[in-house]
């Protein structure tokens, strides 16, 4: 065997969102030929690609069937995350991706989406941080159990830098860490978004392959400020089920469609889509309607990012500080891990097909 032989069957084998094979995409790495042993590595766009698996069968059948059939093959991964930021030396500089999510009104659990998107994101190999961006009513402090903690400050340059909170692998941030949980933030929409902006360009949040904002309900200001501050990848819409979560689902996903924006929609997760009871965990029973957040991405012909049940331990988790990623209940630590992957393919999509001059960025 010899490493021409190699790329040249590996160059069978389809990135299958990519759409080119994995010599072409420069993804071989590291070849190494002993006897009937070779071993090569496979630079993944993201640590948290879902097809590794299918990537890892068809390399091996490749080499196999096309070069030597008594070949062992190892196929080890390693990943680079994608990135299409043009320029990365002003605004959250280490950050790749920035995935802002969202939803027309309020009470179809972001929050929890955007937690547990973090968390699995994180568990699938990447670095994260989760940056709480809903001013008027912040949930992170409660979500991952740092009620009464405060961030500390660090002098970067000349600047002085808020550091974020490290809790379950992930950095976060939230305005609930910096004002008394029992005072209202009373705030005009200039002072909200001139916090915001301080979030985003005041904090060092050093190397990450995803930060996720979970935005405040509705669109306003803050959804605003942040797209005109950070070079937002894409964005994520929550809704859940039923006719009257739609409505305010379809006015998020027109807010990103205008003209003046220039932020494409990854895709939308239906939230609390079915309830399973712990001592039933075969039975669904469709409290708020049926496939009614996969209508609405069909209809605006949306990638749908799948289906998060409505579990008991979700809510216990989310107040004792325990998000549902760091539990035992399978179901849906499952959807939000299948989730998370489909939001990692899609940014990885995403790069791969949009120039370094059509970064996401509103436009004035």
């Amino acid at each position: 065997m010899t490493t021409e032989e190699i790329l040249k069957a590996l160059s069978n084998v389809q990135e299958p969102d990519l759409g080119k094979d994995l010599v072409t995409l420069n993804m071989i790495r590291d070849v190494v030929i002993s006897g009937n042993d070779v071993s090569f590595t496979i630079v993944l766009t993201t640590p948290a690609c879902p097809m590794k698996d299918m990537m890892q069968k068809a390399s091996v059948n490749a080499i196999k069937l096309l070069v030597n059939k008594e070949a062992n093959v190892t196929v080890n991964f390693t990943s680079s995350t994608s990135t299409v930021r043009a320029d990365k030396s002003t605004v959250l500089p280490g950050v790749r991706n920035i995935i802002a999510v969202v939803s027309g009104k309020g009470g179809v659990g972001k929050s929890t989406v955007s937690a547990n998107l973090a968390l699995a994101l994180a568990q699938g190999g990447a670095s994260v941080g989760l940056l709480d961006a809903d001013i008027y009513g912040p949930s992170v402090p409660i979500m991952f159990g740092v009620r009464g903690e405060r961030p500390m400050m660090t002098q970067v340059g000349e600047k002085a830098m808020i550091v974020p909170l490290e809790r379950f692998g992930i950095k976060l941030l939230s305005i609930g860490l910096l004002v008394d949980e029992k005072n209202a933030v009373v705030w005009r929409g200039p002072m909200a978004s001139s916090a915001i902006r301080q979030f985003i360009t005041d904090v060092a949040w050093g190397e990450l392959d995803y930060l996720v904002i979970d935005m405040p309900p509705g669109t306003g200001d803050i959804h605003m400020t942040v797209m005109q501050t950070a070079p937002v990848t894409g964005v994520v819409v929550v809704t859940t089920p039923q006719d009257v979560a739609l409505a305010d689902a379809k006015k998020g996903i027109a807010m990103f469609g205008q003209a003046q924006m220039n932020v494409p929609i990854i895709g939308l997760v239906e939230n609390m889509s079915y309830f399973t009871p712990a001592e039933l965990p075969e039975n669904k029973y469709y409290i708020f309607g049926k496939e009614g957040g996969r209508r609405l991405a069909d209809e605006y012909d949306l990638p749908f990012l799948g289906q998060i049940p409505l579990v008991q331990s979700i809510r216990e988790g989310g107040d004792l500080g325990m998000p549902i990623m760091m539990s035992d209940e399978e179901i849906t630590k499952s959807a939000f891990s299948e989730f998370a992957g489909l939001v990692a393919r899609a940014v990885s999509m995403r790069n791969a097909h949009m120039n370094t001059e059509q970064i996401a960025e509103v436009v004035e």
